[in-house]
């Protein structure tokens, strides 16, 4: 599919009012996309694992105005409290999918949102915030054009969705998504992510992700300025080959429920995400202390246990900690009893992979 393949066709009748509710979770990446594309596409594909219990709560009110104004009129709120902070991303969001749903001017909108886990807690909120509102927009889509092919829908959703964070791609669908053109995955685009279309063992599908809040304060350098500095990076092309090389060697890991395998590729690709941030131009560190004294104490564990236990990092200072579900109980022991104490506050998060967005 191309770009125009998502303008809609002639219009019906605009609805007047209404309200609309949709929850979208966050992901956390296997397989690490790292450098931006101008239309926020990837440079490399990319899988992650969809989370369950971290997720936006979103409720769009939208109003019909008597006339068209060039840009969406919207006010924002977050936990309940106005946040005009938002209103660039926001408004710079609407221009992105004005072409794409161009009904848009002729309403005002008002956003509610809130999310299941603390601010600054090292969730993408970003990533599930775009994606559910992309979904109660498309609902308003969906009721002015009837007669939309029903199988676009979530692939439209993950297109806009994208254009507001290039991982909120990864965030409508459940299980495992994969996002990125890439030869040997079959549907898949830089568009719009897409259900990950192989086998997977069911060892993964209820796999467990305790998230280790280390560092709860705002990063030096925002992901954004970390993609930008991928154009020109010394390392750049080496990086991409071997995103999608782990790309292709994950497919026989999932189907068979490799997880030495799982492990290995899976720490590779954070540690690789890390060492592009240390080996650019500017370069710099987002890991802290406590990251490494966990790392360290993970493998440590592992070594002596033989508990299929494996960390992965997005570009911040905490750890998600993934392992099976049948490990669960001896794992959040091993966190208790060691891990705690390089956490900020001695606070973590509990999750698992989840469903994907739901309406609410």
């Amino acid at each position: 599919m191309i770009e125009k393949d998502f303008i809609p066709g002639v219009a019906g009748t605009l609805p007047e009012t209404g309200t609309i509710r949709w929850q979208a979770p966050s992901n956390i990446a296997l397989v690490k996309y790292w450098g931006k594309r101008p239309g926020q596409l990837p440079t490399n594909p990319s899988v992650s694992f969809t989370l369950d219990t971290s997720a936006t709560r979103t409720i769009l009110k939208y109003r019909r105005i008597s006339t068209p104004s060039k840009a969406p009129e919207f006010r924002i709120y977050l936990d309940g409290v106005a946040a005009p902070h938002f209103s660039d991303k926001i408004g710079t969001f609407f221009e992105r999918i004005s072409v794409y749903q161009p009904f848009l001017s002729s309403y005002e909108f008002e956003i509610r949102t809130e999310n299941t886990f603390p601010h600054s807690s090292g969730i993408a909120s970003s990533a599930s915030g775009m994606a559910a509102l992309s979904l109660c927009l498309m609902d308003l889509e969906r009721a002015i054009y009837p007669d939309a092919k029903s199988d676009m829908y979530l692939k439209k959703a993950s297109f806009l969705a994208r254009l507001g964070s290039g991982s909120a791609a990864r965030s409508i669908a459940g299980g495992l998504v994969e996002w990125g053109e890439h030869a040997s995955v079959p549907g898949s685009s830089d568009l719009y992510g897409i259900a990950y279309p192989f086998e997977v063992h069911p060892v993964f599908r209820s796999y467990q992700d305790t998230i280790l809040l280390v560092d709860k304060g705002e990063k030096q350098v925002s992901s954004t300025v970390g993609h930008a500095l991928m154009q020109g990076h010394p390392f750049a092309h080496s990086r991409f080959d071997q995103a999608r090389q782990h790309l292709d060697e994950l497919q026989p890991v999932l189907k068979e429920g490799d997880l030495p395998a799982f492990i290995s590729l899976v720490e590779s690709e954070a540690l690789s995400l890390h060492a592009m941030m240390m080996s650019s131009n500017p370069y710099f560190i987002l890991m802290k202390p406590g990251t490494l004294e966990i790392i360290n104490r993970i493998w440590e564990y592992r070594r002596e246990t033989r508990t299929p236990v494996c960390f992965t990092l997005d570009a911040g200072a905490n750890v998600h900690l993934l392992y099976p579900a049948e490990n669960k109980e001896a794992v959040r022991a091993f966190v208790k009893e060691e891990l705690l104490v390089f956490c900020q506050d001695g606070q973590y998060l509990q999750d698992q992979v989840g469903p994907g967005a739901l309406r609410i």
